[in-house]
């Protein structure tokens, strides 16, 4: 039996206007989806337990049979672990964006743009390896990630400060959250180190020439201590991979003790390269029992508040993700339990995540019982929970429905 999780981050939504008060799973094109949904059971899974932020990190820990109460500290020791960052007992890694922020005559500082401009690899990377070698110390020290998504790890006691995603604050004021940095001594001499070396970085000035958004300051959040938690290899008894362009999955896989694999093309976004993410999941499961395919592309179009780029991301993720794999399953002739769903919403009204219940399907290719007969979307699986009462309230189980645990 061969088992897969396909995620499309972020794909829930509420009604749009635009498209007559359909969201936009059930305005897409999506007839892979819809079909292997008609054929499975649909049942909402709630992946944010209550009185946890509702991030990606949180959510997707869920989706992999990881109970947040038990096991999260934080999504940053999760980017270092797909890193290859070993954090010691007194250090705490940071999610470090690379971030556009504007500063008004009377002081105040927006958050223009939480990813700059959705800045490349290759920009980024030379600004982080700038601040490593300006800004870093006994105290501090810069990791290259993907994109905008970059590690800093502090060493010794945390001063104290709340932090935020930055996602959660676009085009509005973020003076008070800013300026709690500056609190402390030692990181306002950093932050004022770090605003001058990317001020006067040839990236920023050739991307300000391009009418780009400058990375002109980092914004630190989600920090926390490596986790300690059981391998699904070991728990379950099965072997498997985890696809994904961000280092948060990556890190999630590597604590699972999943093959994490690395695709060239993986950007995060909607020109991710699909199809190498599909053929590594094909590939894996001729020799694996487990693949888990995570695009982060409608969760970053709901962040912007696309819905051109969301619509195409999620039709995408129908056409190039799900439909590929269940095409290869099928003619292969495996017997195969498949899982579509998302870690959480990111609505384009608020362009941020939320903890609504997550639609889910698990189709079964030995089809024992008739399937609900619906196509995917939020109101069918809304409507199915309150026929059936299906929902999954802890959706750490989910992996053990998955599973036949």
């Amino acid at each position: 039996m061969k088992y897969v999780i396909l995620v499309g981050d972020g794909m829930g939504d509420y009604p749009v206007a635009q498209l007559g008060d359909k969201t936009p799973l059930e305005a897409a094109q999506i007839p892979t989806i819809d079909e292997l949904c008609r054929h499975g059971e649909l049942f909402l899974n709630r992946t944010v337990p209550e009185g946890f932020p509702p991030g990606s990190d949180v959510a997707n820990m869920s989706l992999l049979g990881y109970d947040p109460a038990l096991y999260y500290t934080g999504r940053s020791p999760l980017e270092a672990a797909a890193m290859g960052v070993e954090l010691a007992d007194d250090e705490t890694a940071f999610r470090c964006n690379m971030v556009t922020l504007e500063r008004g005559a009377d002081g105040r500082v927006q958050m223009v743009d939480f990813s700059a401009g959705h800045i490349t690899n290759e920009e980024s990377h030379q600004l982080i390896s700038a601040l490593n070698d300006e800004c870093g110390s006994e105290l501090f020290a810069f990791h290259p990630g993907v994109s905008y998504r970059h590690l800093m790890v502090l060493k010794g006691e945390h001063p104290g400060f709340a932090t935020v995603p930055p996602h959660d604050y676009i085009e509005q004021d973020v003076t008070g959250f800013f300026n709690s940095y500056l609190e402390d001594p030692e990181w306002k001499e950093l932050l004022e180190k770090v605003e001058k070396t990317l001020g006067d970085h040839p990236v920023n000035q050739a991307r300000i020439a391009a009418g780009k958004a400058p990375a002109n300051m980092v914004w630190l959040w989600g920090e926390g201590k490596m986790p300690s938690a059981p391998p699904l290899t070991r728990r379950f008894d099965i072997s498997g991979s985890m696809i994904s362009a961000v280092d948060l999955l990556k890190g999630l896989g590597v604590v699972g003790g999943l093959s994490v694999l690395d695709i060239e093309g993986a950007t995060g976004y909607i020109d991710t390269n699909y199809e190498g993410k599909a053929q590594a999941a094909i590939e894996s499961l001729k020799v694996q029992d487990f693949t888990f395919v995570h695009l982060e592309g409608p969760d970053e179009a709901g962040h912007k508040g696309s819905l051109e780029d969301k619509m195409q991301a999620i039709e995408d993720f129908d056409s190039r993700i799900v439909k590929p794999i269940f095409d290869y399953l099928t003619e292969a002739e495996e017997e195969f339990r498949m899982v579509i769903t998302m870690d959480h919403f990111t609505p384009l009204a608020i362009r941020t995540h939320t903890t609504d219940a997550v639609p889910t399907v698990i189709y079964d290719s030995r089809r024992q019982q008739p399937g609900c007969g619906r196509p995917f979307n939020e109101n069918e699986a809304k409507a199915i929970d309150q026929e059936l009462a299906n929902g999954l309230e802890a959706g750490h189980q989910m992996i053990e429905k998955l599973l036949e645990q």
